[in-house]
């Protein structure tokens, strides 16, 4: 089920909380998210760390909001959506993939990567439903590449995934590809979410007009961060303007609740989370 709270504060100039502890994802899919957001929410802090690092920063109460993975929503309780900005994707993704090294149906031992938790909850599911496959799994540490595992099939996301491994494979899919060509749906991989208790009064202002100005900048976003990945620059630029879509619209709503219905299936989340969004509309 899908809840929305419309509130009359969603419909003024709401003033943010003198400091708000954030924590965005620390790869470059995240970065048009971030754009001035120091300048956004002066006096709060922004912290970069891996997807699933930030589920746990923000489940011990160590951050008042964080972009993390979508799954992780729907394992714990008492969790709201405060803005529409998010990472999504509809179509090849491009940074989640899982290289196989037999055929998909016959995977029985899978590595994943420890950056995060939706894409190694994605991957099963995708094993299950499309192929029949459970396999057992392992994890791989979030420095790892897939000449470290032995598995049959090893998972791997972010800026590593868009690297070109050092060895060939009997299938590679790309998650996010994967996913629109059996639903049709959007998948979203990250959004930026709070306590539903936390005071996050006038941040999800904040956080969407980050998403917009770093989209508007997205090309010097795509310059400067290439040189550090070392990627092409055009590689990177299409990757933010093509392969990830920032809005989460009621096609992302849908995709979220499909996954939901999917994971429960195999006990991967609680069955019994809603998808609650707080002070935003999607179209």
């Amino acid at each position: 089920m899908i809840m929305q709270q419309d509130s009359a504060k969603s419909k003024t100039v709401a003033r943010p909380p003198a400091s708000v502890r954030l924590g965005a994802v620390s790869y470059l899919n995240s970065r048009p998210l971030i754009q001035d957001l120091s300048e956004l929410l002066p006096g709060s802090s922004v912290e970069l760390d891996y997807p699933s690092r930030l589920a746990d920063s923000l489940a011990d109460g160590e951050m008042d909001v964080a972009l993390i993975p979508s799954i992780e929503y729907f394992r714990r309780p008492g969790y709201e959506i405060i803005s529409d900005a998010c990472v999504a994707a509809r179509g090849e993704v491009m940074s989640v993939k899982l290289y196989c090294r037999v055929h998909p149906g016959k995977v029985r031992r899978m590595a994943l990567d420890e950056g995060s938790r939706t894409s190694a909850t994605l991957s099963k599911v995708i094993l299950a439903e499309r192929y029949g496959s459970f396999p057992e799994s392992e994890p791989l540490s979030m420095d790892s590449m897939t000449t470290d595992s032995a598995a049959d099939a090893v998972l791997l996301i972010g800026d590593r995934a868009m690297h070109t491994p050092q060895e060939s494979f009997v299938e590679v899919m790309d998650l996010g590809q994967m996913w629109y060509d059996w639903t049709g749906l959007p998948f979203v991989f990250a959004m930026w979410v709070a306590h539903t208790s936390a005071d996050t009064t006038g941040v999800a202002s904040a956080l969407n007009e980050a998403r917009d100005r770093g989209l508007a900048n997205v090309t010097d976003i795509a310059k400067s961060e290439s040189a550090k990945l070392g990627i092409a620059e055009t590689v990177a630029l299409n990757y933010l303007t093509k392969n990830l879509h920032y809005r989460m619209t009621a096609a992302e709503r849908s995709g979220l609740q499909l996954f939901h219905e999917l994971a429960s299936r195999h006990n991967l989340v609680n069955q019994n989370a809603n998808l609650v969004f707080s002070d935003f509309v999607t179209a």
